[in-house]
């Protein structure tokens, strides 16, 4: 029996405390523990304010914890690095440049020879079914194909890690689900590990091996529920809804609590 494969993504008694402007400590963070499997989908889920975005900013290397530890790979995060690549909501591309040249500049600022760049870049144009948009520039494509490009740019530099904060929150339904399917698509394929942040309570059992729910301010992990479905799963299903059901009445509990500590500040 082979030995279980160490974390690719260790967070051990993270705390993360903000300053806020009129002076007031904020703990955002307190006590998180996370292990996360090599090629394992994990989804962050929880209320607003709960701290998803802050952990994901953490293990980046973006805005680095009070109190803890934080490894990827094997080695403590002190900084962001290629070895972990980042996805967000907003697509951050550069307007000024082609879809293809997006998807490029990665592997231009390593360095990279122009014929390697072409053929990674061929590639994941038509992984991606962007080919035939090679040349246009971002503000000639939906949101859904920005959200695309993106992910190529990311996928060019080939970092065994990717976060991602929302990437799909502001796309209609159709589109949502269609990027889900080819992000699993990718992730099949390239056996990537994915650490995924959704306020969507469908969209985590959809994707996810794992579903870390988080409590409201300060951001603890509230339960982890593993998400033992087939896939493709069925959202239909009596399996799956039940495990929405579950997921939402944690979530809630968390959104309560949320409401009632917005109430309490306001009397």
């Amino acid at each position: 029996m082979s030995a279980p494969a160490s974390p690719q993504i260790l967070v051990e008694g993270v705390d993360k405390t903000f300053r806020s402007p009129d002076g007031q400590e904020v703990v955002a963070l307190r006590g998180i523990h996370l292990a996360v499997t090599p090629g394992e989908f994990v989804c962050l889920l929880g209320p607003s304010g709960c701290g998803k975005s802050t952990l994901l900013n953490a293990i980046a290397g973006f805005s680095l914890p009070t109190a803890g530890t934080l490894l990827a790979n094997g080695n403590p995060v002190t900084e962001p690095g290629p070895d972990r690549a980042m996805v967000f909501q907003e697509y951050a591309l550069f307007p000024w440049m082609t879809v293809a040249k997006n998807i490029a500049f990665g592997l231009e600022i390593k360095g990279d020879p122009q014929g390697t760049i072409d053929r990674k870049v061929g590639a994941l144009l038509k992984l991606l079914n962007l080919s035939e948009f090679a040349n246009r520039f971002p503000k000639d494509l939906s949101g859904g194909m920005r959200q695309r490009v993106a992910i190529a740019r990311v996928l060019a530099l080939d970092s065994p890690i990717l976060l991602m904060d929302e990437p799909f929150g502001a796309l209609d339904a159709l589109t949502r689900r269609n990027l889900q399917d080819e992000l699993l698509r990718i992730w099949t394929e390239f056996r990537k590990t994915i650490l995924f942040v959704t306020h969507g309570i469908e969209e985590s059992i959809y994707l996810a091996d794992r579903v870390v729910v988080m409590t409201y301010r300060p951001g603890t992990v509230k339960v982890i529920v593993p998400i033992d479905l087939p896939r493709p799963r069925d959202t239909a299903s009596p399996e799956f809804n039940a495990l929405k059901r579950r997921l939402t009445g944690l979530v809630m509990e968390e959104q309560r609590r949320h409401e009632e500590d917005e109430i309490r500040k306001g009397s």
